[in-house]
């Protein structure tokens, strides 16, 4: 059951970065592709903790999970920093 959950959430991090992009593409504000490279940052972070739990089982994906999820929130935080005005 944990699975799902974890498939849930890197479909549903998936779908906020693609709708966060279509309204970049229209509105060109660059807080939404910020926010779009960080939802896709944490959607790969979803799909290498199923990965590491159903898939690969000898082998440990932690440091790849834990540097997928801190590019994307460094990425959030620049953004963030980057756009104040």
């Amino acid at each position: 059951m944990a699975e799902v959950v974890f498939l849930l959430c890197a479909a549903t991090s998936l779908a906020c970065a693609v709708l966060l992009l279509r309204g970049y593409a229209r509105n060109k504000v660059r807080l939404l592709l910020w926010s779009s490279l960080c939802f896709v940052g944490l959607a790969v972070n979803n799909v290498l903790l199923v990965m590491d739990l159903m898939v690969i089982s000898d082998r440990s994906l932690l440091l790849f999970r834990n540097v997928s999820g801190l590019l994307s929130l460094a990425l959030l935080v620049f953004g963030l920093v980057w756009d104040s005005e």
